[in-house]
């Protein structure tokens, strides 16, 4: 069932778990990701970037994928399907419109006061159509859809500005990177617990792939409630499919080259859902 990621995500912050978002990237990576968390009876969130909409041909192409796999997959653990780095207000009424159950609105590389008014456009435009809105404060690191970022740290402060918009869930930048780390992470749990208690947000960590599983659940302990990984997943997926392709060079059937990563990415989900301790959660 498609809902949005209210009730999993407080769920979660009562039990102490997180709850993964996923990136899609095609119909198969979607199909894969909702098998893997029905058997595993997993709450998940389909995240889809700006850049992985356009590539897959637009913001309904996008939902009518999810909703219709949902209904011939007879999935029944709660999906919700997320925009991941909004970068508009416009893209977020998009997502919306489309039957997105959840948005992010990132308005990090502006001011607070710009971030603000931005994000409690889409707080207001969300809201009566049962969307819930995350929203970000200091810059994630690393590089997503051609987009790098240097890591600037969220302050108490501007992350208490923020969370006065009424949005559902926060994802303060302390110290988690998109893409491999080049170094070893250097996360602020201190300051990510503190943000977590006075703002009584569930909180969004992105960057999940690299980091050491021991920070990981340090960060559930902190407040963390929602983990985005993108990266992981793609290296699973890639390699298997090296490996195929370098085994059978005659195959050309892309059904076949596509499907030779899914038990690979299936076990990566899988490692990831024991992890955040999402598996049964349903």
């Amino acid at each position: 069932m498609v809902v949005n990621m209210k009730e999993m995500l407080m769920k979660a912050k009562n039990e102490h778990y997180a709850v993964a978002h996923f990136n899609i990237n095609n119909l198969e990576w979607t199909r894969f990701i909702l098998e893997a968390c029905e058997e595993n009876r997993s709450p998940v969130i389909l995240g889809v970037s700006e850049g992985a909409i356009k590539y897959m041909g637009g913001y309904s192409v996008v939902s009518s994928i999810v909703y219709s796999l949902v209904k011939e997959l007879e999935i029944k653990v709660p999906v919700a399907l997320h925009l991941d780095h909004g970068s508009s207000v416009l893209s977020c009424k998009k997502a919306i419109d489309a039957g997105f159950t959840s948005v992010m609105i990132d308005g990090s590389k502006y001011s607070l006061e710009e971030n603000v008014l931005m994000t409690k456009e889409v707080v207001s435009y969300a809201h009566p159509k049962n969307v819930t809105v995350e929203a970000e404060i200091g810059a994630i690191g690393g590089e997503e859809d051609g987009v790098a970022n240097e890591v600037l740290y969220a302050t108490v402060e501007d992350a208490v500005a923020l969370s006065k918009t009424e949005i559902d869930f926060l994802a303060p930048a302390l110290g988690s990177v998109h893409g491999l780390y080049k170094r070893e992470p250097n996360l602020n749990f201190e300051r990510m617990k503190q943000i977590c208690e006075i703002t009584n947000l569930p909180l969004v960590l992105h960057g999940g792939t690299g980091i050491p599983d021991e920070q990981i659940k340090m960060a559930i302990h902190c407040g963390i409630c929602k983990l985005n990984i993108n990266t992981e997943l793609q290296i699973a997926w890639t390699n298997a499919v090296r490996t195929f392709l370098g085994a059978n060079s005659e195959v050309y059937d892309p059904r076949k080259v596509i499907k030779s990563g899914e038990d690979a990415m299936k076990e990566a989900i899988k490692k990831k859902l024991e992890l955040l301790g999402s598996i049964g959660k349903a």
